[in-house]
């Protein structure tokens, strides 16, 4: 079974980006066509990028890069619970997109995105620039969540419609690409 790594982007105190995600979780497990494990960055604590090699070369010499490596390199694809940060993406995820490089290689990515009015479509925008230099494949499907406080209550998210619709449409074609790159990861 291919694996997902359900990523929560945002690391700050108090964020809702765990509720966000672990109603996504959830959802993916039940869609049941991934192996789904809950990846949150404040979990890994990385500190601003501090490997003295380039992440091409693999030679990392840090305990967290290593396990953050090997949880990317894991991965067939990827989703990532993200809110919008100043029109961009959190500097956490932008520092974990860039620690390595390799172990990205040929996956596909979506993204649960947040926010205000905007539901964090410009942050899923910008990360896609990386994403592709990284050789990853960025997906038009996604969730979308305008407003994200008024679905929160008592610390759970809870999906409209469109939301759970939007995310089983997005988990369909994040399979189609995670079996359709797999060749390219083999080799």
């Amino acid at each position: 079974m291919l694996r997902l790594n359900v990523i929560v982007a945002s690391t700050r105190p108090g964020r809702v980006g765990e509720s966000v995600a672990s109603w996504f979780h959830d959802f993916a497990r039940e869609h049941s066509r991934f192996d789904v494990h809950w990846t949150d960055l404040a979990d890994f604590a990385l500190p601003v990028f501090d490997e003295p090699n380039h992440p091409r070369q693999q030679d990392y010499q840090h305990e967290h890069t290593k396990r953050w490596a090997e949880s990317v390199d894991a991965a067939d694809a990827y989703v990532f619970v993200t809110p919008e940060y100043n029109f961009g993406p959190t500097p956490a995820l932008v520092n974990a997109l860039n620690y390595v490089y390799h172990e990205w290689s040929y996956k596909p990515a979506a993204f649960v995105s947040y926010g205000g009015n905007s539901g964090g479509i410009r942050a899923v925008q910008t990360t896609k620039l990386t994403l592709t230099t990284l050789k990853v494949m960025p997906l038009i499907e996604q969730v979308t969540i305008p407003m994200v406080a008024q679905q929160v209550d008592n610390g759970r998210f809870a999906a409209n419609e469109q939301q759970e619709k939007s995310a089983g449409a997005m988990l369909d074609e994040l399979v189609r690409w995670a079996k359709a790159l797999k060749p390219m990861r083999e080799n």
